[in-house]
C-alpha cells in the first residue's frame, strides 16, 4: 500500500485582482500538476471583500475543481488578516503564502518545499532585485527594514515579504498569536524555528495597481514598529531627559550672564520659537503614547479578527 503523500496548502489573499486572478490560478494549477508526484496541493484563496469580479471568478473555478478552495470575508479586513484566516483554516502539512499579483513567482514554491524537506521549518523569499519599482520605493523599503531591525528586539530578515513556506509545527504556533495589529513577516521570525532564505528576483505586477500606495506603506511601517518594539517610548524618555538637561544648562548660562557679566539677554524671538518647537515635540510624543494606548484599546475589546461570509470546498 503506497504511503499517503503530504498536503501542501497554498494561501492566496485576494483583493480586487480581477485583472490578474486568471493568470494566478493558471500558474498555481500548473505548479500543482508539476508537484503531483511529490505532494498533494490545495489552493486556498481568501477574498478580502473584493468589489470587482475576483470572487465571482474564484467561485466558478472552485465549483469545477475541489482542490481550489475559497474563503470570502463579510467585508475588507486587510491583507494581513486575510493571510491569517487562510493559515487558520488550512490543514496542510506545509503551508505557503503568496500574493495574487504574481510579483512573487509561484513556481518557486516547489523549491521552497524541497528546501523544507532538508530540515527547515520556514523557507522565506528574499528579494535580490525588485523590477518595476521606483528608486524612491526601493530606497524607502531598504530604510524601513534597517530601521525596523534597529527598533525591534528580534531579527527580521531584510528585503523579505510574506512570500514563504512553513511547516505544520510553525503554523500551529502561529495560530496562537491573535493580536489584531498584525505584521506576519515579523510574527513568523518571532516564533523562532529553523529558517532559511530563498533568493529570487521579484517581478513587476502582472496587471492592476498596487494595493499598497505610499500612504498605506507608511501606515504599515508604523504598525510594524509599534507592534514589535517599545523603543519609541524609551526614545521619548531619553529625549525628555535630554531636553531637561539642555534647559538646566541654558538656565545656568543665563544666570551666569546676568550676575557675572554686563551682557544683556534679549531673545524674545528665540523664546517664542523654543516654545513652539517644544510644544510640537510634546504633542508628537503624546501621539506616540496615544498609538500604544489605542492598540491596547483594540485588543481588550477582543473582537474576532475576521468574519467569514462563505466558504467553498472547505
Amino acid at each position: 500500500m503506497p504511503l499517503e503523500k503530504n498536503l501542501l496548502s497554498i494561501v492566496v489573499p485576494v483583493y480586487n485582482e480581477e485583472e490578474s486572478i486568471n493568470e494566478t490560478v493558471n500558474r498555481l494549477q500548473k505548479l500543482r500538476d508539476n508537484l503531483a508526484h511529490e505532494i498533494d496541493v490545495e489552493l486556498v484563496f481568501v477574498d478580502d471583500g473584493s468589489k470587482d469580479g475576483s470572487l465571482f471568478y474564484l467561485r466558478s473555478v472552485a465549483e469545477q475543481n475541489p482542490n481550489v478552495k475559497v474563503i470570502s470575508f463579510s467585508r475588507n479586513f486587510g491583507h494581513q488578516i486575510a493571510i491569517t484566516a487562510g493559515i487558520d483554516l488550512v490543514e496542510g502539512d506545509y503551508v505557503a503564502v503568496i500574493d495574487a499579483d504574481l510579483q512573487d513567482p509561484p513556481e518557486l514554491i516547489a523549491d521552497m518545499y524541497r528546501m523544507a524537506l532538508t530540515g527547515f521549518d520556514v523557507v522565506y523569499g528574499k528579494r535580490r532585485s525588485r523590477a518595476g519599482e521606483t528608486i524612491f520605493k526601493k530606497a524607502t523599503a531598504a530604510t524601513f527594514y534597517r530601521l525596523l531591525n534597529y527598533m525591534c528586539e528580534i531579527d527580521i530578515p531584510p528585503d523579505t515579504g510574506d512570500f514563504r513556506l512553513m511547516s505544520r509545527k510553525v503554523v500551529e504556533s502561529f495560530k496562537q498569536l491573535r493580536e489584531r495589529h498584525r505584521f506576519v513577516r515579523g510574527m513568523v521570525p518571532w516564533l523562532g524555528y529553523r529558517a532559511t532564505p530563498l533568493e529570487y528576483d521579484r517581478a513587476e505586477r502582472f496587471a492592476g495597481e498596487t494595493k499598497y500606495p505610499f500612504r498605506k506603506m507608511m501606515a504599515f511601517a508604523i504598525n510594524a514598529i509599534l507592534s514589535f518594539s517599545s523603543k519609541p517610548l524609551t526614545m521619548a524618555i531619553h529625549f525628555g531627559l535630554l531636553t531637561i538637561f539642555a534647559g538646566l544648562a541654558g538656565g545656568a548660562y543665563m544666570l551666569y550672564l546676568k550676575f557675572f557679566t554686563n551682557t544683556l539677554v534679549p531673545g524674545l524671538t528665540a523664546v517664542l520659537l523654543s516654545i513652539v518647537l517644544f510644544s510640537g515635540v510634546q504633542i508628537l510624543l503624546i501621539g506616540v503614547i496615544g498609538e500604544y494606548i489605542a492598540r491596547i484599546f483594540e485588543e481588550i475589546k477582543d473582537r474576532p479578527l475576521y468574519l467569514i461570509n462563505e466558504t467553498i470546498n472547505l
